[in-house]
């Protein structure tokens, strides 16, 4: 097989190896937290009778994912006394993670919504810090080349660490009372602990002399390297390219628990369609991109993404049927799988190894800011149109991402031509 720049690759030997191992691992400790929030959680709130519009509302707990880049910097020039400086950081929040988890099904939020909303506060928190670092890690990890197989493997194991509060959550919940499951739930960060003790670091990029120098260099080298102009259109785009994708799967579950289908149809049907359509075009996306490059990975995949979203509304007209479930689930997560991992890939390139914790913790901060927004207003617009108009929204919310592609990611400009820039422009920082 050969490359966008026509060199032979390797493809066993490039997926076997020691560091996209590490990126599955990776993928699987950072997922887990996030699925909590994003599907267990507002399951949780709907079976405990909140109402939609605050189960909406609740997405702004999340707000540590788009923050995140504030306190990157402290993380980049500190080190913990146990590990090393991107995996110390990795087992404190996993242990902080652990403890957080454990504690929300002792919680009963018709009665203490307020103490519930906080309690999930503290576990984006820590599920933002240690993404901060796990991207950092990885990022330092790979070669510019390997970026887009690399960031691949680990959106797939973020998918599949859904499972467990996705799927292994809400079939317990029909079984269990809310405190066994989320301390059954909870004790699963023990294998990403036991993971994270056996991580090998391979930090490429320098210290920071100083907090200063951690907080100002990262933002003033993107400025450098791409221009003002340059800069804002990376920012803008990477918020705009998933906007209808997140909209769409805001409030998922809530959605077929409002069709009808059960926590068990839902766990067993829907999350498992869901995972394995997003598996497989994450992993075909994955090689595919070794042939395209990530620049024509976007469009393409784009399209994808944007032409999935239709299920959904036809979904809503169908009700509860589960055959109709299925195929949606698996078709939309496909898009959602192809355009994750291609967005990945390009905000990893975005970055320098030597300023990776805050760059990628402002561009990954950016890439989700979507889904919190309007998580927390959608609620308010499906009560307001109806699911099926609330789809088509979402499909409309997608073009303006497509389009800045034009600027960010020219269908004939090769990526071997960027990583050159990239190169040069990381050189000339290491020596500064």
């Amino acid at each position: 097989m050969k490359d966008y720049t026509g060199k032979e690759v390797n493809l066993y030997q490039s997926i076997f190896n020691p560091k996209m191992l590490a990126c599955v691992f990776t993928g699987l400790v950072s997922g887990f937290p996030y699925f909590v929030l994003f599907q267990l959680v507002p399951a949780w709130l709907r079976t405990e009778n909140v109402d939609l519009a605050t189960i909406g509302l609740f997405a702004l707990i999340t707000m540590p994912y788009n923050w995140k880049f504030l306190w990157a910097p402290f993380m980049d020039r500190y080190t913990p006394p146990i590990l090393g400086r991107r995996t110390g950081w990795m087992l404190v929040t996993q242990i902080g993670l652990l403890f957080t988890i454990g504690i929300l099904g002792f919680i009963r939020p018709a009665d203490s919504i307020w103490l519930a909303a906080s309690v999930c506060l503290i576990v984006s928190f820590f599920s933002a810090s240690q993404d901060i670092v796990i991207d950092a890690y990885r990022r330092e990890l790979l070669l510019d080349r390997e970026l887009g197989l690399g960031n691949s493997l680990y959106i797939q194991a973020f998918r599949i660490s859904g499972l467990i509060p996705g799927a292994l959550g809400l079939i317990l919940a029909d079984q269990f009372d809310w405190d066994v499951v989320f301390l059954i739930i909870a004790a699963f960060m023990l294998i990403g602990i036991a993971a994270t003790l056996k991580f090998k670091e391979n930090q490429i990029s320098v210290v920071p002399k100083s907090l200063k120098d951690a907080v100002v260099e990262p933002f003033r080298e993107f400025i450098r390297r791409n221009d003002w102009s340059g800069a804002v259109f990376i920012l803008i785009f990477v918020f705009f390219y998933k906007l209808g994708d997140n909209m769409a799967v805001a409030l998922q579950t809530p959605f077929l628990i409002d069709l009808g289908f059960s926590l068990t149809t839902i766990g067993l049907v829907a999350k498992n369609a869901g995972l394995w359509g997003a598996l497989l075009g994450g992993i075909v996306g994955g090689i595919w991109m070794l042939k395209l490059g990530i620049n024509r990975a976007l469009w393409l995949f784009g399209v994808v993404q944007i032409t999935t979203i239709f299920g959904f509304s036809v979904l809503s007209e169908a009700g509860d049927n589960t055959w109709i479930l299925a195929i949606v689930l698996f078709m939309e997560y496909v898009g959602v799988g192809l355009g994750s991992i291609a967005l990945v890939a390009f905000t990893a390139r975005a970055t320098t190894p030597a300023f990776a914790a805050t760059q990628l913790a402002l561009l990954t901060a950016i890439t989700v800011l979507p889904r919190t927004v309007a998580s927390a207003s959608s609620g308010f617009i499906i009560e307001a149109i109806g699911y099926t108009s609330f789809f088509y929204l979402c499909m409309l919310f997608a073009v303006p991402g497509m389009l800045l592609l034009f600027k960010v990611a020219p269908w004939n400009k090769l990526d071997a031509e960027l990583d050159e820039e990239i190169d040069e422009e990381s050189e000339t920082s290491s020596q500064m």
